[in-house]
């Protein structure tokens, strides 16, 4: 058996041509999804991240604007910046890069967006109502993974999924996701006694650690679907998943790659996000 490769790139490509189709007809009602992005200090890999962001918000025609501050911008200045988004109309979305500065409280960040504007669904009041089966904005990279795996067409409910991974992010919401789809979940960490006997047991496998190549074939039930969230960079400069690929391969039915696979679907979730905000929100300042 060799896997399946799912591609986040082709899948984004599907996605992002209808949410484009989506924005004409939302201007088309007077309403321009608008997504504002804060980056704070001088960090390549937020630039790097940032500059993608504007890029997918461009391709499906989202006005996005960028705020940059230096490094020492205070937290009270910060919020103060985002309050301002909060109050207008024209912006659906706000989104704050991170990591912050250590002086800054991320909490205190996340708290200040407008819940109704939160597109990268952390706000403790999302995260809150995604856990009770409300309506809410889904954190991005968990919302991403969901649909790659439904887009395989494979029955979720009933299924064992376990999680590698507990971070607010990625590793716990993901588990809530799966469990709103009936699926049964395990989740596995740095603490977890025999780890690949806990894996194996996984009809559908979300390994999201950020450690090079810890997941190999003798973790994997044959046959299993296997989505690698991890992206680490090597001494040689290239990049690889948590998941050795090319060992896994042999084992898994389907298997996400790194680079090109749950990343390019974490934007494009976040684009889906911003649009659901303009319809949602937009259409209520159009009536007013």
């Amino acid at each position: 058996m060799t896997a399946q490769i799912i591609s986040g790139t082709e899948l984004a490509k599907e996605k992002r041509a209808q949410l484009a189709k989506e924005v004409e007809q939302l201007k088309s009602k007077g309403i321009e999804p608008g997504l504002a992005v804060i980056l704070v200090g001088d960090n390549p890999a937020s630039h790097s991240y940032v500059k993608g962001k504007q890029k997918a918000c461009a391709e499906v025609g989202i006005r996005s604007i960028l705020l940059t501050f230096p490094d020492t911008i205070t937290e009270a200045a910060l919020l103060e910046q985002i309050k301002q988004l909060n109050a207008d109309p024209s912006i659906h979305g706000i989104l704050v890069q991170l990591p912050l500065p250590p002086h800054i409280d991320e909490l205190n960040v996340i708290e200040t967006i407008a819940p109704e504007k939160d597109v990268d669904g952390f706000h403790p009041i999302n995260i809150g109502r995604m856990m009770i089966g409300q309506k809410a904005f889904l954190p991005c990279t968990p919302y991403g993974i969901l649909f790659m795996v439904q887009s395989l067409g494979v029955e979720i409910a009933g299924k064992h999924v376990v999680v590698v991974g507990r971070s607010n992010i990625v590793g716990k919401p993901v588990g809530q996701l799966f469990l709103r789809e009936h699926a049964t979940v395990t989740y596995c960490h740095s603490k977890t006694k025999d780890l690949a006997a806990m894996t194996r047991q996984a009809d559908i496998l979300i390994v999201a650690v950020g450690r090079a190549n810890m997941i190999g074939a003798d973790h994997v039930k044959e046959g299993a679907i296997v989505i690698d969230v991890g992206v680490n960079r090597l001494e040689n400069g290239k990049l690889c998943g948590d998941v050795r690929f090319e060992e896994v391969k042999e084992v898994a039915s389907y298997l996400t790659p790194v680079p090109k696979g749950v990343g390019p679907m974490t934007i494009t979730m976040l684009l889906h996000n911003t649009v659901e905000a303009a319809r949602e929100y937009g259409h209520q300042q159009v009536q007013r």
